[in-house]
């Protein structure tokens, strides 16, 4: 049955209103804006205005985006998906105006804040915006009741939580900003702001389709993800004696990661629980196939922990132990290279279940490296480094010989010949793969572990794509057919730590030699030191060269 959606354009007096009592759900994270974004929501907002020439009718209207809600329409009880950023920056801005406005003005600014209560009826002030629990009390005691904001600016900075603080310096921006301003200029601004500035409220009355209107608008990063909703409904369901307990578990694992991290975070775990491709949105299959599995409290002690500490390990390469460290970051900073990301839940799940031990780890991420390098020689579509990353999830968790030949770590024969073919052809057609088979095999043929922190590399031809006329390498290989055989692959290729020089690149192999590969600023890979030690460069050195670099990759990756 179809979801009731409804989107429409009020001015910000319609907004904040008795239509609406906006409340931040729990999963949502803390205020966010920093003086940055309220400095550009006040410029343009005064920019837009204009300097008070004409009325403000007249000014350029400002739209302030659209936000997303869970709604019914009959109810004034919104839960805000998206836009919560906007509202309590706005809300703030509407305090400071108050606070230094007339009787009157501030009077009917506060219309705007809260519905004020009435004693002899027994009700209380309503408040416009609700934020989460753990910020309430705060936001209703400074900003949203009066003459509270002095004592927010003399709060010690150091006291605050970061949201808390985002409030107190957006609040003292605003302030620093508008005071020097006229009385008349004030209640000009406030004007414009509230009926001049526009919103697009989107609602609907169920979560999954909010949900939905979010990832399609795509809106701004500060705002929600598949983790934040996933953070609600499992607190959710913990007895409210523990919630605070999980809570700081859950948001200090996320702070720990990255929240862009942290957010992939979660598709590892689907792919790790699920074994297959999304067939539906992130959020059903958790809510059906991931959640029920496990009590909540069970689902971020087993789960969301382990994981999170596993993927931070393998993305910063910094595992630790007595024994096979070194072994095992320097394979996953070779994994972390890999052109895709599929490698990684496996990855995390096998780390999580032997983080203890070293040696199992060495040779399992040896052969994961082989697996996906191989995969992304072969150039591996999306669906079968799925199918393949699934049995091998599959195969971990039945405790199966991962080193068996028919395991999934393994790759096939049929795969291993391919590769070999793949790796003897015009390597340096293939754009994806050429800079990591060519870092992966200087690396094997330097001594000791090889760095490459550089901001640039590039991969080089020794004898070039074209030729000049009259050059010695038209004498080296006067047949053009048989050169064009020799220019893409490996023994043709060299690295160096900087762009590429159209004009060298063509120059002849001496004067190429002492200007291009052997410039005091180039890092010399061993690749590039090879080329500097060779006096001509002939098919025969080319071809020796395309040997010896093969046998060292087939022996590198076992092949």
């Amino acid at each position: 049955m179809p979801v009731a959606i409804y989107a429409t354009e009020k001015a910000l007096f319609k907004v904040f209103s008795n239509d609406f009592a906006f409340s931040i759900p729990a999963y949502q994270r803390p205020y966010a804006w920093t003086k940055e974004q309220a400095s550009e929501l006040l410029s343009d907002l005064l920019s837009f205005l204009g300097d008070g020439s004409e009325c403000v009718t007249d000014a350029n209207p400002y739209f302030l985006g659209s936000i997303v809600l869970i709604k019914s329409e009959d109810v004034p009880e919104a839960d805000v998906v998206d836009g919560q950023q906007r509202l309590t920056t706005l809300t703030i801005l509407l305090s400071v105006l108050r606070s230094l406005a007339n009787f009157e003005s501030a009077s009917e600014i506060t219309e705007y804040i809260y519905q004020k209560g009435k004693k002899i009826e027994g009700k209380e002030n309503r408040y416009r915006l609700k934020l989460r629990e753990r910020d309430e009390n705060f936001f209703r005691d400074y900003i949203q009741n009066e003459n509270k904001l002095d004592e927010l600016l003399k709060l010690d900075t150091s006291q605050l939580t970061d949201s808390q603080r985002n409030i107190q310096i957006n609040a003292s921006y605003f302030i620093e900003e508008l005071k020097p301003r006229s009385h008349q200029q004030r209640d000009r601004f406030s004007h414009y702001l509230m009926t001049r500035c526009f919103l697009v409220l989107v609602s609907t009355p169920d979560l999954n389709s909010a949900y939905r209107i979010f990832s399609i608008l795509n809106a701004r990063g500060l705002d929600l993800s598949l983790s934040d909703f996933l953070k609600s409904e499992v607190i959710g369901e913990i007895d409210p004696s523990e919630q605070d307990k999980y809570t700081k578990i859950w948001e200090t694992e996320e702070e720990d990661l990255g929240r862009e991290t942290f957010q992939e975070l979660f598709a590892h775990i689907r792919m790790i629980e699920r074994k297959a491709k999304l067939s539906e949105t992130a959020l059903n299959e958790f809510r059906k196939y991931i959640l029920p599995k496990r009590e909540p409290q069970k689902f971020i002690n087993e789960v969301v922990k382990p994981y999170s500490d596993a993927l931070e390990i393998i993305k910063t390469a910094n595992y630790h132990s007595a024994k096979d460290a070194k072994s095992i970051n320097s394979l996953l900073r070779w994994l972390n290279q890999i052109d895709n990301v599929d490698w990684i839940p496996p990855a995390i799940f096998y780390f999580s279940k032997n983080s203890y031990y070293p040696e199992k780890l060495k040779q399992f991420f040896t052969g994961l490296e082989r697996l996906a390098a191989g995969l992304m020689i072969l150039r591996a579509d999306i669906n079968e480094r799925i199918r393949r990353y699934g049995k091998l999830i599959v195969a971990i968790e039945g405790e199966i010989d991962l080193y068996a030949s028919e395991s999934p770590l393994q790759l096939t024969s049929e795969e291993i010949n391919r590769i070999i073919k793949t790796l003897d052809g015009d390597l340096y057609l293939i754009t994806r793969i050429r800079q990591y088979v060519l870092l992966r095999l200087d690396s094997a043929l330097c001594e000791g572990e090889a760095t490459y922190e550089y901001p640039v590399i590039t991969v080089e031809h020794v004898l070039p794509q074209n030729p000049s006329k009259g050059s010695i390498w038209l004498e080296w290989f006067p047949n053009d057919e048989e050169r064009i055989q020799y220019v893409h692959r490996i023994g043709n290729l060299a690295l160096l730590s900087r762009k590429k020089n159209a004009e060298a690149q063509n120059y002849d192999f001496d004067k190429k030699k002492k200007k291009y590969f052997s410039n005091t600023s180039i890092v010399p890979f061993v690749l590039t030191t090879q080329v500097l030690q060779q006096s001509e460069w002939t098919p025969e050195v080319i071809t020796q060269r395309q040997e010896d670099s093969l046998q060292s990759l087939r022996k590198i990756w076992r092949l």
